[in-house]
């Protein structure tokens, strides 16, 4: 099956659903069983698919999703939940216990970062962070209580790809499970579990949702991690809701599409801004003046409409807001992923440790999300902004 069939089919069953072609929409916390022993046998076969205990659970509204989100990937299982941030954690909880030690990626998502440093460290967890170059080298750093190599590629912020493949395969050497947060493709050009990886985490609030409208994460893993994960995740009690899952599989269905027109439009206005005399760098992978643009090349099939550029550094704070401040199309907000661009001012330099000596001395950096406008109309806003920024040197 071709992927935009997958992505169309996955999860849907109208013959047996009276011919309707979405999944019904599943408010429930109950979930009756009509004897003593039909409830006891449901609860041994908990998180089966088609078996339902009660609504933090799981309801047939959420296994449409599930199952679709896990073709879509390649792995085994998934299981929504409230938010990205929330799926990054019960993954990272479901293998950790006081006195472990996690390897994180040093470009990684900032709230992730947060919750190892501000709630790891409370339980006795210790966190090392490690540039994201780092491939086959990681093995260095892997100690005999490390459980988890955390990788994030493109990184956030500054966009460098990682030899995902190369640092798994070290990491199974040494009995680590790895974990990625893999947003940035959201599984439509990059496949994580064909490069080793034993657990996905994905903010759905972006691409997956594409509406800027339903906060979502999701987690999915190989039949060897479920039950730990699945666990996990049930126990944090951060689960999503039917209707927030309903909208998220419906954004699922033109993932493909959009996805494809991000690409295109994010690559076009990174191509423009390469040739404007504020830039110093556009740190787009799919560019190939990109340091990782080899890697990008080989692992990935394309490029959403995210990615970070640094400008020289003789402009000031004051010029950057003026530039920012009154462009008409890019909004400046938290998220990206929805059909509309957005635009944010970032600091690497503040919150990197294993590598925060190659922003030190950069220059401004910013965030670009290239949505579904048209292009034109997106470069002749940007055009005006830097004519604001030269104004305000």
């Amino acid at each position: 099956m071709k992927e935009d069939t997958l992505i169309t089919t996955a999860g849907r069953d109208p013959k047996n659903n009276y011919g309707f072609v979405n999944p019904p929409v599943y408010h429930a916390s109950t979930i009756l069983s009509s004897t003593v022993a039909e409830h006891k046998e449901k609860r041994t076969r908990r998180w089966e698919i088609g078996n339902y205990t009660y609504g933090r659970q799981g309801t047939p509204t959420h296994d449409a999703f599930e199952m679709a989100v896990s073709s879509l990937l390649g792995g085994d299982r998934s299981v929504a939940m409230g938010s990205g941030l929330a799926a990054i954690n019960a993954a990272m909880l479901a293998f950790l216990e006081s006195g472990d030690h996690v390897l994180m990626v040093d470009s990684v998502y900032g709230p992730a970062r947060n919750f190892c440093n501000n709630f790891l460290a409370r339980f006795g967890v210790e966190t090392t962070y490690y540039s994201p170059s780092i491939g086959a080298e990681i093995g260095g750093l892997i100690r005999d209580n490390t459980k988890i190599v955390y990788t994030e590629s493109p990184g956030s912020l500054t966009f460098e790809v990682q030899d995902i493949r190369a640092i798994a395969d070290v990491a199974h050497e040494n009995n680590c499970v790895v974990i990625m947060d893999d947003t940035w493709s959201s599984g439509v050009f990059f496949k994580p579990f064909e490069h080793g990886v034993d657990v996905s985490a994905i903010a759905a609030t972006k691409y997956i949702v594409g509406h800027s409208d339903v906060m979502m994460g999701v987690i999915t893993t190989t039949n060897e991690h479920w039950q730990r994960v699945r666990q996990s995740a049930s126990s944090l009690g951060a689960n999503s809701g039917p209707d927030d899952v309903f909208l998220a599989t419906r954004g699922l269905r033109t993932i493909g599409l959009r996805m494809r027109q991000h690409n295109e439009n994010g690559l076009k206005i990174a191509k423009w801004l390469q040739d404007r005399p504020e830039v110093e760098t556009v740190m787009h992978p799919g560019l190939p003046s990109h340091p990782t643009h080899d890697l990008w090349k080989r692992d990935f099939s394309g490029a959403c409409g995210l990615f970070g550029v640094e400008l020289k550094n003789n402009f000031s704070e004051e010029a950057i807001a003026v530039m920012l401040d009154d462009l008409k199309y890019f909004g400046m907000g938290a998220s990206w992923g929805g059909f509309e661009s957005l635009i944010l001012h970032t600091n690497p330099a503040a919150i990197r440790v294993a590598t925060k000596d190659q922003w030190e001395n950069a220059g401004p950096t910013l965030r670009i999300h290239a949505g579904l406008e048209d292009t034109e109309d997106l470069i002749a806003d940007l055009d005006e902004g830097f004519a604001r920024l030269n104004a305000h040197k």
